[in-house]
């Protein structure tokens, strides 16, 4: 590039990380027409996030934990097992047409968690019954109503020693750590705290947890790998959050959010605008790590049933759309999973620059999203789960053919499950690629 990267406008940004993409440095592809494919499906996938016609509609396959199932095993298997979470992910890669790849980045490395003794989740063997195919999330107040102030004052000092400790029952002696102000200067006020045997078993429990990470990282790395290799790129890049969401998953949880609606909403917003500058920070780093054009949000409690078109308006969406604009000013793009329904929402969201937004709507009614958004953002979704999970082949096949009607004219779609669809079958995922082979083909 002639000029350096903070002289370039959002516009020119993007379409060097389209070029990086495209490019593929340091892939080395298994064939040459793994290559073509690959630079096929990136072309295809770019112009639909961009909102134009590609040769036709590109397909996110739902299948969300599915390939553990489609070698034999299970959730709970792969989550302990990482031979087997690497054998799954890659048969999965070799035995199914796709224009894109999500890899197993979900399916958490169990003894991790188990040897932090973490608290947010319960999962199949741990909390839930060995044969239950997802995850629950343990909502708490984890941070308490008065904190706010001491949450922003200090977050790395807040989150190390008062939030880790009740997060995570092996690393509740961080309580006892000395705050790291009083190490400023003076390095050696930290070894006291050291000589406390149960400090000491904190550390090692995060050096032991690092260390069986590093063993599930490779797993999931290998599958990445090998996806590039055989030409199926990834469309998602970094992660982010809305603060919102940030505040009110595991921090106050959904009740005491709630409730500081109603009785800090100043507070609230303080924090939360707050928070959107660490969040960004967080984003950008992860997209530009990834080498990826966007950014990805699961949206979980902005939907039109946790909350008014008011307190949307209010609380979620402007600290929510202050982390895409900085984002946007990156080049980076945003993909943003809309859980639950958004039909009151889809004014408000249209605000956000013209091709910049991919959202995959959950329940969302896409004929009306569509007539909403199809002329400023490329939508997806909304093939329903059960349909995937209960439906027959041709059912979904003709889901799909509707859906492809509706949205794909104009451009700017790509064809995918409301939610991921653990529990469907081989037919059905098929059925998906075959619908956009015969009928989202543009001419």
């Amino acid at each position: 590039m002639d000029k350096k990267w903070e002289e370039l406008t959002p516009e020119e940004k993007r379409e060097e990380r389209f070029r990086k993409w495209l490019a593929a440095p340091g892939v080395k592809f298994a064939s040459p027409e793994a290559e073509k494919a690959y630079k096929e499906r990136v072309t295809r996938l770019g112009k639909a996030i961009r909102g134009e016609e590609p040769d036709r509609v590109p397909v996110q396959l739902p299948s969300g934990n599915y390939p553990a199932y489609y070698v034999g095993g299970t959730l709970q298997k792969v989550m302990y097992d990482y031979d087997e979470l690497r054998r799954a992910w890659i048969k999965f890669i070799h035995d199914f047409d796709m224009d894109t790849y999500r890899g197993p980045g979900l399916v958490h490395a169990a003894r991790v968690l188990e040897i932090l003794d973490y608290k947010l989740y319960k999962w199949p063997g741990h909390g839930l019954a060995s044969d239950v195919k997802g995850y629950q999330f343990v909502e708490g107040e984890y941070m308490m109503a008065d904190e706010y102030d001491a949450l922003m004052k200090d977050p790395s000092d807040f989150s190390f020693r008062v939030l880790m400790p009740r997060l995570a029952g092996a690393l509740e002696p961080l309580e006892k750590f000395a705050p790291f102000s009083s190490m400023l200067g003076r390095p050696m006020n930290m070894v006291p705290t050291f000589m406390r045997p149960e400090v000491q078993a904190t550390f090692q429990a995060l050096i032991d947890a690092g260390k069986e990470m590093s063993k599930w990282q490779e797993a999931v790395s290998a599958c990445n790998r090998e996806a590039l290799v055989v030409g199926l790129p990834s469309i998602q890049g970094g992660a982010a959050a809305a603060p919102f969401d940030t505040i009110g998953d595991a921090l106050r949880g959904t009740h005491g959010i709630i409730m500081d609606m109603y009785r800090q909403p100043d507070k609230l917003r303080e924090a939360m605008d707050f928070i959107a500058d660490i969040n960004i920070e967080r984003a950008i780093e992860g997209a530009n790590a990834s080498g990826g054009v966007t950014a990805w949000f699961a949206l979980h409690k902005g939907d039109d049933t946790f909350m008014s078109p008011k307190q949307f308006e209010t609380f979620y969406w402007p600290t929510l759309k202050k982390v895409i604009m900085a984002l946007i000013n990156e080049g980076i793009m945003v993909s943003l999973f809309a859980e639950g329904k958004y039909l009151t929402r889809l004014e408000v969201i249209k605000e956000l620059p013209k091709s910049w937004a991919i959202w995959h709507f959950d329940q969302t009614d896409m004929a009306t999203a569509k007539k909403a958004l199809g002329d400023s953002a490329c939508i997806m979704g909304n093939v329903p789960t059960s349909l995937m999970c209960t439906g027959t082949a041709q059912d979904v096949k003709e889901h799909c053919r509707k859906l492809i009607e509706t949205c794909a004219p104009g451009g700017g779609y790509i064809l995918t499950g409301g939610a991921s669809a653990t529990e469907t079958n081989a037919e059905n995922l098929r059925a998906m690629m075959e619908a956009a082979k015969e009928y989202g083909v543009y001419r």
